[in-house]
């Protein structure tokens, strides 16, 4: 253990954001977009309260994006689903402020904007947690952006999954280059939901993005960034890519972006 809660927001069942400062409080460097890994002592897990063999030191870690930005120096933010029959997320779940946990000593992960062209349109899509690295994002660069407009598209499926809401609703009020677009699958129809329902491939088909978002989604002037379900991405980036898109790597560049984060 070399870490601990320092700040813990509950949003819905099973779904948190919390904030971890290492013991030596160094915020290691990072880049909005990459991931540091969470964990445990084997040991601790198992609920072994002698010291075991060096088998049983193992930690047990998981990725998880940040979402705080990098000048915010009083720990790590991150966005967290609980997963019930997950190994690590139940113990993450009942952790209280001034509980102990690992945190990684490195942050990785290429999933940022540094490779893209000024000037852009971003189109950044999210469905659960995945959002966690576009929070980053516009934290960091919202007050100098490097893009024309910054559009977020968030699926969840009821309306109180969608987290960091008043933070985007706020930051779209007040930059008009700033678009959120929050949709639900499976909110009551009854509810006082008034948004978006569906899907976010939904959103991003060519009429209903130019309705939502004011402009139109071509390959000449936005990247697309996919963060979270593998399944939404697997599906968005073929309908991208048969609209013009391509998918970026380092030997090709290209305009669609992704992370599956699952």
């Amino acid at each position: 253990m070399n870490a601990t809660v320092s700040e813990q927001q509950l949003l819905a069942d099973g779904l948190w954001i919390v904030k971890v400062k290492p013991d030596n409080g160094e915020i290691p460097q990072f880049v909005p977009g990459q991931y540091a890994e969470l964990g445990f002592p084997q040991d601790f897990l198992d609920g072994d309260s002698n010291v075991p063999d060096e088998a049983k030191r193992k930690i047990v870690r998981r990725a998880y994006s940040i979402a705080s930005a990098p000048n915010e120096r009083d720990g790590l933010e991150f966005f967290i689903v609980k997963v019930d029959q997950g190994l690590l997320t139940p113990r993450l779940y009942n952790l209280k402020v001034g509980d102990r946990l690992w945190l990684g000593p490195k942050i990785k992960g290429k999933f940022t904007l540094e490779h893209i062209p000024e000037g852009q349109n971003l189109i950044m899509v999210s469905t659960g947690t995945g959002l966690a690295p576009y929070v980053s994002m516009l934290r960091q660069y919202g007050a100098n952006p490097p893009w024309k407009r910054f559009v977020v598209i968030h699926g969840v499926r009821l309306a109180e999954d969608l987290g960091y809401r008043e933070e985007l609703e706020r930051a779209a009020r007040e930059d008009k280059r700033i678009v959120y677009i929050p949709t639900v699958s499976r909110e009551p129809e009854d509810s006082a939901w008034q948004g978006l329902r569906g899907r976010v491939d939904k959103v991003l088909e060519p009429e209903a993005f130019l309705e939502v978002a004011g402009f139109e989604l071509r390959p000449q002037d936005c990247h697309v960034f996919l963060c979270g379900n593998p399944d939404m991405i697997t599906g968005v980036q073929k309908s991208l890519e048969s609209r013009g898109f391509r998918k970026h790597s380092k030997r090709s560049p290209g305009n669609i972006h992704f992370e599956r984060y699952w």
